[in-house]
């Protein structure tokens, strides 16, 4: 897989959100109206953390290739090289799935 050609600023991560599921688990097939935008997806870039007013860097809590769970409306959807990802702050996400 070629590096990601984006390097998030500060605090922002950017996540590769998880395909939607095709089936209920009772195994109805959705069509694609009916799919719901997956709130997980995994970490691709990280920002450099937030600065703080003593003028270091916070560490972010999230690494590279975490799947993590954020919240509905969180980031920011931008297109690269035909993929799609999203661009948010680290305080969108809110867990890492271990």
């Amino acid at each position: 897989m070629a590096k990601l050609k984006v390097r998030p600023l500060n605090d922002r991560i950017v996540v590769k959100r998880l395909e939607a599921e095709e089936k209920t688990k009772g195994g109805i097939v959705l069509p694609d109206t009916a799919k719901e935008k997956p709130k997980e997806g995994i970490v691709k870039s990280l920002g450099s953390g937030k600065l703080l007013d003593s003028g270091e860097r916070a560490p972010l809590q999230v690494k590279e290739n975490d799947r993590v769970i954020f919240s509905s409306y969180a980031g920011t959807e931008i297109k690269i090289d035909g993929e799609e990802y999203l661009i948010m702050s680290e305080d969108d996400v809110l867990a890492i799935v271990e």
